[in-house]
């Protein structure tokens, strides 16, 4: 039976038979990175949202599949003696912070957007908009050092004492803690004790992002 499940299953299926995340099947067919991830599977009002033929002509195209396998992963004729379908392996986006602040990367929102993303195995359970931000520098020792990854989650909920990635109209990315935000400004905590407590003015603020896992 067609369904929206059965056919992003098989998108999903088809991008682990050949050892991709989805992301990367769909920048291997030339579409944008977050073209098949999950948060994009329905709309905001929660309604279905199907993939358009022309991404599943490209991406059949580009894993040199045909259509008829495409329709034997929907339908579940796909080998597996259950019937059922392989889950895709949970991969984010991957960037660094000096990239993230010389922007392209991200919407006004700060979720992510277009296309030169690497792809990093998600190790928690996180949104479907989730990402990864590595460390650079020493700027957030000792708690955050060179390289470590900090996953990322866009429209989460910030509350006080919340660590979050925080950029700035003038492209400054830096990871602090919430002290307090109004309508007026936003106060953050340094991470690194040498660095001052920072006030900025809400309108200088492009986005906030709350700090689900870092690699410690």
């Amino acid at each position: 039976m067609l369904s929206h499940e059965r056919v992003w299953a098989a998108i999903d299926a088809l991008a682990e038979r050949h050892s991709l995340s989805v992301s990367g099947l769909a920048k291997r067919a030339g579409l944008d990175s977050t073209a098949f991830n999950k948060s994009k599977r329905r709309s905001s009002d929660g309604r279905p949202r199907w993939p358009s033929t022309e991404s599943l002509a490209k991406i059949i195209d580009a894993t040199s599949s045909s259509l008829e396998e495409f329709i034997a992963l929907v339908s579940g004729t796909s080998g597996r003696s259950d019937g059922a379908l392989p889950v895709q392996r949970s991969t984010v986006p991957l960037i660094g912070f000096a990239q993230a602040g010389a922007g392209g990367f991200f919407d006004d929102a700060g979720f992510p957007a277009g296309h030169g993303w690497d792809l990093v195995e998600l190790p928690v359970q996180a949104a479907g908009n989730a990402y990864a931000l590595q460390v650079q520098g020493d700027s957030m020792l000792p708690v955050y050092r060179d390289r470590d990854v900090l996953i990322v989650e866009p429209g989460a909920t910030v509350h006080k004492g919340d660590r979050v990635v925080v950029k700035t109209t003038s492209g400054e990315v830096m990871a602090k803690v919430l002290a307090r935000r109004n309508a007026r400004e936003i106060e953050l905590l340094s991470i690194n004790p040498e660095h001052p407590v920072r006030q900025i003015a809400m309108r200088d603020v492009e986005w906030v992002a709350r700090i689900v896992w870092a690699s410690q």
